[in-house]
């Protein structure tokens, strides 16, 4: 006897070839640091919207940590629209991330109370589209899952953003386990920039490009995010001059 319904695998199957399709038809946009050192190392010239990117701190102390978020706020900063930012552990100081270019008025927060729930959260905002970003802070990001999220930012074309945050120190080895994330950075606080009197200069941070897909891994020493959550980078990794250049991109 022949079958008068439609087999639902098939159709679910259908379903995602087509949604695969979309996405790969989509044409790619870009947000820029603003600096060219650093977009000229990344393929079509800033990070991928429609992707998950990856930051961690270089150390598992508090710091690193802190510099991290603020370096994942001023990217969210330079985006349109809302930003979702999704958490386990409710100690993110908003006025940090407004003094950073993130101002309150355009953060959702999502308290979840087990970092599943922030999996799952995170992947609802990115199919939902029509966002900014959306910033997910995460101990562990297993494969599977890194997976599942960068398909729903490829869905929607929104881009992602995976802090990731620990606890203990035997936690920031799982850094080192790969994902499906477009882009891995790594964030390490330096001292400050001298000053020519006593005081203390802006703020420096090594930020390390560990994987890029499509590209190359690189090393940038880079002045900490101003109010609009835009970077500098420091000119004397390149030419010794011991000056900066103030990014120029604003969103």
């Amino acid at each position: 006897m022949a079958q008068t319904g439609a087999n639902p695998i098939i159709s679910d199957l259908r379903d995602r070839i087509r949604h695969l399709d979309g996405a790969t038809a989509r044409p790619k946009s870009v947000l820029p640091f603003g600096v060219a050192e650093i977009d000229t190392h990344l393929p079509g010239g800033g990070l991928a919207y429609g992707a998950l990117h990856e930051f961690a701190g270089g150390g598992a102390g508090a710091v690193d940590g802190a510099a991290t978020a603020l370096f994942v706020a001023g990217i969210a900063a330079r985006t349109k629209g809302k930003v979702v930012w999704c958490l386990a552990r409710p100690d993110l100081f908003a006025p940090a991330l407004a003094q950073v270019g993130l101002h309150p008025d355009r953060v959702i927060y999502v308290e979840a109370i087990k970092e599943e729930f922030v999996l799952e959260a995170c992947e609802e905002a990115l199919r939902f589209g029509g966002l900014g970003a959306v910033v997910a802070e995460l101990v562990r990001l297993p494969m599977v899952a890194s997976r599942r999220l960068q398909l729903a930012a490829e869905g929607s074309g929104t881009l992602g953003l995976v802090v990731r945050r620990w606890r203990r120190q035997t936690e920031a080895g799982d850094f080192g386990h790969p994902t499906a994330a477009t882009s891995r950075w790594r964030i390490s606080v330096l001292p400050s920039d001298p000053l020519p009197v006593p005081g203390l200069g802006r703020a420096r941070w090594l930020a390390e490009l560990i994987r890029i897909r499509a590209g190359e891994s690189a090393d940038f020493v880079i002045g900490a995010c101003d109010g609009q959550g835009r970077i500098s980078i420091s000119s004397d990794a390149a030419d010794g001059s011991g000056q900066t250049r103030r990014s120029v991109h604003t969103g």
